[in-house]
């Protein structure tokens, strides 16, 4: 079982992949995303990482409503294998 940062990782190799750039942004914002994906056609999303099977505390839940609520795409990703399933999901 990877741990977060290795999720983490994973993600940020992703997205320098497909010709993107996930900066670490918290803003100085408690419970900001983990990730900021700036991707080709100024597509932005923001993801946060967890362990497989752990949840977003209270604050990062309040964090990511308030930002789908602006519009953006917000993910939590627990595993390797969702990465894949995210972009693809966010492609079409």
């Amino acid at each position: 079982m990877p741990l977060e940062a290795a999720i983490e990782k994973a993600l940020v190799r992703e997205t320098e992949k497909r010709g993107g750039w996930a900066p670490k942004l918290g803003l100085g914002v408690a419970g900001f995303p983990d990730r900021t994906l700036l991707m080709p056609g100024g597509r932005i999303a923001f993801v946060e990482t967890k362990r497989r099977g752990a949840r977003p505390r209270a604050l990062q839940q309040w964090v990511h409503r308030k930002l789908r609520g602006l519009g953006f795409r917000v993910a939590v990703i627990d595993c390797t294998e969702a990465i894949a399933a995210f972009f693809e999901e966010w492609d079409r």
